[in-house]
């Protein structure tokens, strides 16, 4: 049985006539009759019955009709579907990320991209930047944000935004209220740190304070940027965070800017969007798309 024979007895039995039915599927009546037959033969009963003035259906026909119909629809709507998946309108994406892009415009983004896209469905996942890399690679996730660049070249990084790098310090810290400080005049303080090699914003910290030619005395180590600002405010320690995020938290701690060292390795808050370089699905790369314009217009 093929599909072809399914359309041409659906089209038959809509028209009721066999010069009709093959004016309507662009084809000529002696071809349209031998594929009817064919398909009497295979299925071993008569479907249609030629009258003088029509063909109408028999009653296996009638009977079979229905099933013909569902099968046509089911595949039509296959279709449609396929071509909204090719399109990026339809599909799942998954987005690794932590908790601090919680905070930002981030989830209105998402909120937009869906109402936009009803039929692409995204899924975000909460976890550590160096947790979210080994998602990526192994397909567990199909995008996700850095400050930074990933050095492997099975990735593919996009800026989304620039941000700067601030020390936060507990109110009314003795440094608190000076234009800038430079890593080096934190020596003698206790940090709180995120957790050593959960990102590369942390690696990029902690390699500067060993250029600076001090290693930090770390007193807390945690993994949300939340917690590290509880920690300052409560007094425990001083750290290095992104500026958009210590600025969320202005009244609690206080904020000066990091002051970089001539030739000292560079501290990136810059935030990038990260993706495999062989990633093909439309949904994934729409949302790439979409996310790369929504932070050119922020």
């Amino acid at each position: 049985m093929e599909l072809r024979q399914l359309r041409y007895f659906a089209a038959i039995a809509a028209e009721r006539s066999f010069t009709k039915a093959a004016e309507k599927l662009h084809i000529s009546q002696p071809p349209l009759s031998q594929q009817m037959s064919n398909l009497e033969q295979e299925l071993g009963v008569r479907l249609l019955v030629r009258t003088s003035r029509s063909v109408e259906l028999s009653e296996a026909g009638r009977v079979f009709l229905p099933h013909v119909l569902t099968v046509l629809e089911r595949l039509e709507e296959g279709r449609a579907q396929l071509a909204r998946v090719a399109r990026g309108l339809e599909g799942r994406v998954t987005v690794g990320l932590t908790g601090s892009h919680f905070l930002g415009p981030l989830p209105r983004f998402i909120q937009a991209f869906r109402q936009q896209r009803p039929r692409v469905e995204v899924v975000l996942l909460e976890m550590a930047p160096v947790d979210q890399f080994t998602a990526l690679g192994d397909r567990g996730i199909d995008l996700c944000f850095s400050r930074g660049i990933p050095d492997t070249p099975v990735f593919a990084s996009d800026l989304l935004w620039r941000d700067t790098p601030v020390v936060v310090l507990p109110p009314g810290h003795p440094l608190a209220g000076r234009e800038g400080l430079r890593l080096a005049e934190l020596r003698d303080e206790d940090f709180v740190f995120f957790r050593l090699g959960s990102s590369l914003f942390v690696d990029a910290i902690h390699g500067a304070c060993i250029f600076a030619r001090f290693e930090p005395r770390i007193v807390q180590q945690v993994v949300e940027v939340s917690a590290v600002l509880n920690l300052v405010a409560a007094g425990l320690g001083v750290s290095v965070v992104p500026g958009s995020i210590a600025a969320q938290r202005a009244e609690s701690v206080a904020i000066c800017p990091l002051v970089e060292e001539p030739q000292a390795p560079r501290i990136s808050a810059d935030v990038f969007l990260v993706r495999r370089k062989d990633e093909e699905r439309a949904a994934v790369l729409a949302l790439a798309d979409a996310l790369r314009d929504w932070a050119a217009r922020r």
